[in-house]
């Protein structure tokens, strides 16, 4: 992060250069100016070097980038103002590379679903939500039946399209709102901002009937229906993420030792 700073620091003193021998009250004016957005820029890399914080970093790409617009639109900067949107242009072009790279950084690459690091981010912030609306905010977890058996049956190829397929139907059947994760190996986790518990398992059930109703294909092209066991819990107001993931967890300890296609709520 250090040398990226330091290239857009590099590329703010050479607004400077065609500046320093001006000797007029209208160009010391605009001196001071570069000046003041300079020591801007210096206190924006600081805070870049102290964070490992992506999100905390495009911020103040925003901030910087915000800066140098209102820069580039002042009357006193005319003679620089190709510097300012060369500079403008890689700023940007950078917030967007590290947008790009908090999307890897958040997303599982063979579901396109959020992974942990996603999950976590979006638990701090629906939770908080919940707290401050007084909303219920409900958790499901689900895990794929006999998927060790199923890999073991038909081959890895064939698990990963149960995976995608399983995570494409969530995506279809769940609102925007809502957050759909892959927890680990077949395991998801589903958030569900504003729903109570039984609206939740009427949900749960859903996917169920969806994921029956579209089996995988097999290498033979004949069609492989699979199950998932799920255990749903409501968040309490205030309650950490560990709390609630262990309780939902143990519920689906509970559904998978009775059989298949199983719901547990966790109270």
């Amino acid at each position: 992060m250090q040398t990226l700073s330091e290239m857009r620091l590099k590329l703010v003193k050479s607004s400077e250069v065609g500046e320093e021998n001006e000797t007029s009250e209208e160009s010391s004016k605009a001196l001071l100016t570069v000046d003041e957005y300079y020591q801007h820029a210096e206190q924006y890399a600081r805070e870049i070097r102290k964070t490992h914080d992506v999100n905390e970093i495009i911020r103040i790409l925003d901030a910087v980038l915000s800066e140098t617009r209102d820069l580039h639109q002042s009357d006193e900067m005319s003679n620089s103002r190709q510097k300012i949107s060369d500079t403008e242009q890689k700023i940007e072009s950078l917030r967007h590379e590290l947008a790009l790279i908090r999307e890897l950084v958040h997303t599982d690459q063979m579901t396109g679903l959020f992974n942990r690091r996603g999950l976590d981010e979006h638990f701090i912030r629906e939770a908080a939500r919940a707290d401050r609306s007084k909303n219920p905010l409900c958790i499901i977890l689900i895990d794929l039946d006999n998927f060790k058996e199923i890999n073991e049956t038909y081959g890895y190829p064939f698990g990963d399209n149960v995976l995608i397929s399983l995570a494409r139907i969530m995506k279809n059947a769940l609102r925007p709102t809502d957050v759909v994760a892959r927890y680990g190996g077949e395991e998801f986790v589903i958030l569900l901002p504003d729903t109570e518990i039984n609206d939740a398992v009427r949900i749960i059930q859903r996917l169920q009937r969806m994921l029956v109703s579209n089996p995988v294909l097999n290498a033979d092209n004949q069609p492989v229906s699979v199950t998932i066991s799920c255990a749903v819990t409501l968040r309490q107001t205030d309650e950490h993420q560990h709390t609630v993931i262990k309780r939902v967890d143990e519920a689906l300890f509970r559904a998978k030792n009775i059989g298949l296609s199983q719901i547990e709520v966790a109270l």
